[in-house]
Parts: C-alpha cells; sequence; structure tokens
C-alpha cells in the first residue's frame, strides 16, 4: 500500500516518541559523572574561544537569506574538525556531520544563525556598525535575538565532541540555519525558509536523526540557568493580512463612496472579542495583535481601501486553526454589512507550536539538572514563536531556554530579546553549550 510522505513522516514520529517513551521509564541518568566533569573541563577550556566566535559574528551581523559570512565561518570550522559538511541547505544553512567510534543513534543539534534588523545602542566595545538591505530598504543589522551566541555555543559544542569521537556511541548532526527571523527581503512564491526549508533540502535526512535539541538565549533569567518543560514551549505564530476594499471618494461626500477607513476600526474593535469572548482560553492562552494599519494618503479623500497587518499567537493547533477561522469570518461579515469586502490570508510567516515531548523531557530533566549544578528550572511558556517547531514535525525534538542576565543586571531589568539594547552574559555560554553536549550524549548512551 503506497503512503502519502506526510503520512510516513507521521508514522515515522509516532514510532520515535513510543521509543522514547520506553527509554524514559527503563532506566534513570546514563551520563556517569567522569564523563559530565569531562565536559565541563573541556568547555571551560574553550569558552575564550566561544568568547571569540560570539564576538565576532556580533560584529558582522547578517540578516535572515543573507548568512554568507556566517555560513562560511561555521563551515570552515566544521570542516577543519574533520566533518562531512554539506553548505547552501535551504539557503545558507550548513549541515556537518561528526559520525562517533561506536555505532549508535543518531542526534540533530540546531543553532540559528541570522540577526534582525535593529540598530544598536549597547556601547559595547564590539557592538555592530553593520547595515544590509531590509525589504529593499538599507537597515541597520544588529544579533538581539542571542543567535551569535547560539552559533558560538554549536561551533564549542562540535570542537568537544569532535575531541571526544571515539567515545560517542552514535552520530551527532550539527545544523546550523538561517532565516529563523523570517525573511528579509519579498517572499518567493512557493518558496520556504529557514528551519522548513532546511526540512525540504534534506538537512535531516541521511542518516535521519532519533532526535533534535535546541537552545534559546533569554537575559532575563538568572545566568545559567537551564529552563525546560514538558509540552508547549513557543507559541504559533501566523502573520494575519487583512485587506478592506471600499469604494474611493472626495471625503466631504463619504456618501458617494464606501470607508475602508472606518470598516477598518470596526474589524480591529470586533477582532479583539476573538480572543476575550470566543476562545476558550482557560484551556490555552491566545494572542491576536494588529500591529499596522495602511491606508489613504489625503485628509480629504475616502481612500480605495486599507491594509492591516498583525500576528496571531496559540499553544494549540486546534484553537490556533479556529482563531484563523474566526477572523477570517470577522472580517469578512463587517466589511459585508459596510458594502465593503475583506480578503483576509495567513503568512508568509506560519510557526507551528514548538512541543516539547513528555517523555524527552523526562529523559533529559535529571542530566540537565547535574549538568548545571542544580541550576535547571521548569520554565513558563513564551508567546514567542520558534520555526524549530519544523524539525519537530519530523523528529522528536527537545527545545531548552540558557538564563544569561548581563553582568550589573537582573533579569527584569536586561534588555529583552529583539531589544536594541539587548546583551547577554558571555559567562553562562558553557552552561548552554555543556547542556546540549550533555542531551546528546545521555540520549546516546540511553538503552
Amino acid at each position: 500500500m503506497k503512503i502519502s510522505d506526510r503520512t510516513a513522516k507521521g508514522l515515522r514520529l509516532a514510532a520515535a516518541l513510543a521509543l522514547l517513551g520506553q527509554g524514559a521509564a527503563a532506566s534513570a541518568q546514563a551520563l556517569d559523572d567522569a564523563t559530565l566533569q569531562d565536559l565541563a573541563t573541556r568547555f571551560d577550556a574553550i569558552q575564550p574561544r566561544m568568547v571569540e566566535w560570539r564576538r565576532d559574528i556580533h560584529q558582522h551581523p547578517e540578516l535572515s537569506g543573507q548568512e554568507v559570512r556566517t555560513a562560511a565561518l561555521v563551515a570552515e570550522h566544521l570542516r577543519k574538525l574533520g566533518m562531512e559538511v554539506r553548505t547552501g541547505v535551504g539557503g545558507h544553512g550548513v549541515v556537518g556531520l561528526l559520525p562517533g567510534g561506536k555505532p549508535g543513534k543518531v542526534v540533530a543539534l540546531r543553532a540559528d544563525m541570522d540577526a534582525l534588523p535593529v540598530a544598536e545602542v549597547t556601547g559595547l566595545p564590539f557592538a555592530s556598525q553593520f547595515k544590509q538591505m531590509n525589504m529593499g530598504v538599507e537597515s541597520p543589522v544588529m544579533h538581539a535575538c542571542g543567535h551569535d551566541g547560539h552559533t558560538a555555543m554549536l561551533m564549542a559544542v562540535a570542537e568537544v565532541l569532535a575531541g571526544m569521537r571515539e567515545q560517542i556511541p552514535g552520530t551527532v548532526k550539527f545544523v546550523f540555519q538561517p532565516s529563523e527571523e523570517g525573511l528579509s527581503s519579498a517572499p518567493v512564491p512557493g518558496k520556504s525558509w529557514g528551519a522548513k526549508a532546511m526540512v525540504e533540502e534534506g538537512a535531516l535526512d541521511n542518516p535521519r536523526p532519533d532526535v533534535a535539541f535546541a537552545l534559546h538565549i533569554i537575559p532575563n533569567m538568572p545566568s545559567g540557568m537551564i529552563g525546560y518543560r514538558s509540552g508547549p514551549q513557543f507559541a504559533s505564530g501566523d502573520t494575519v493580512r487583512i485587506r478592506i476594499k471600499g469604494k474611493q471618494t472626495h471625503g466631504g461626500f463619504p456618501w458617494n463612496g464606501v470607508d475602508p477607513i472606518v470598516v477598518s476600526a470596526q474589524v480591529v474593535t470586533a477582532l479583539q472579542t476573538i480572543v476575550s469572548r470566543q476562545l476558550n482560553i482557560s484551556k490555552e492562552p491566545a494572542v491576536l495583535s494588529i500591529g499596522q494599519i495602511n491606508g489613504g494618503n489625503r485628509e480629504n479623500i475616502v481612500p480605495e481601501s486599507v491594509e492591516m497587518v498583525g500576528t496571531l499567537r496559540a499553544f494549540d493547533e486546534a484553537m490556533r486553526a479556529d482563531a484563523k477561522e474566526r477572523i477570517t469570518r470577522t472580517a469578512e461579515s463587517i466589511a459585508s454589512a459596510s458594502g465593503a469586502t475583506a480578503e483576509v490570508s495567513f503568512g508568509p510567516s506560519a510557526y507551528p507550536v514548538t512541543t516539547n515531548p513528555e517523555a524527552l523531557t523526562e529523559m533529559m530533566a535529571p542530566v540537565l539538572k547535574k549538568v548545571s549544578g542544580g541550576k535547571a528550572m521548569q520554565t513558563s511558556r513564551l508567546m514567542a514563536s520558534e520555526d524549530f517547531s519544523e524539525f519537530q514535525k519530523v523528529v522528536p525534538g527537545m527545545y531548552i531556554i540558557l538564563g544569561a542576565a548581563p553582568e550589573g543586571k537582573t533579569p527584569a531589568t536586561a534588555a529583552p530579546n529583539h531589544n536594541p539594547a539587548f546583551d547577554f552574559d558571555e559567562a553562562a555560554m558553557p552552561a548552554g553549550a555543556k547542556a546540549m553536549a550533555a542531551m546528546t550524549l545521555e540520549f546516546m548512551m540511553k538503552p
């Protein structure tokens, strides 16, 4: 019987999750204290180079889809470690393969490489002065989300595990991903980006990982703290686009036309009731925000159309789909009642919920506590979105958080991600790198 690729992927994922459940219940932590101490020693030793890599990448940030220099730096590093390296995967993605000295499981480790169109105000000696084209306009560029640290940490993990190659019972796949933040140029119809593009271009094939791990730096947690949770970690993220089309006329004679500005105001107000009155938020929270409204060019002209752009966030895929239907129905009905029309679309950004499987989380929690010296805690969900969820659609994956409040700041006073004053404590990087390496070895050593 022939089945679709999507069905086959679903069956493989279900089987992998079932095996994870058996492994989680089978035994306690597999990684011994001697190996954990060895990891600690190795990452402490490589810390100065991690800082150098991070600062170099921070000083030369590159927007989504333009990560040429960063990808070349990563690829050269992996080749020097003796890995088989693929470049140009899903854009500027880099995949390195490290076979261990013994046969065993396959673990994928992922770091994102792209920066943001943000003008840096940190005053750091290695602050970005870089500019690139963003949606056709030259823009300042900054690593305002910690991807420079993610890349530097995974480069360190690659070097440390390459140095332990003979002890590794399996294969490690290092995935350095472009375009996690979206796009810096107009989307090409039918063309994916980021994690989805890497999956489509075989980043998780030959060999197929049994599991994937990733982490994210958050300055608003104590430095060196590892955060984890079972279930939804990051919300889905959908761009919402609504175009209200009316009938242009003179502003002094509005009855001769159909005013799309008034209709758009009614639509924005009504959209607020979808989360507050229509979705069952006792089950899961959701957010719908309109962040942009464009229409009109003169005070005495009722324009032909108004365009609105916003974001929808949810932690449940069924709720996400339900909200989309309600958004469409609300906009179309209100527009119709006023003699206008509404065109509703979603995308190009459309990230699924990032969800950590319960069995995998239970398996990794003990080693995270051990490798962090007890600095590990269960965290709450975050309304940010992450396209690591595209990898999780193919293989079981776990996403953890690394606290890194900068020196002189508390989690409450540190500038958050995507802020022009964003910075993080570089001394926290060994904790994140050790956690990634420890999870890799723990998973491989589990019977």
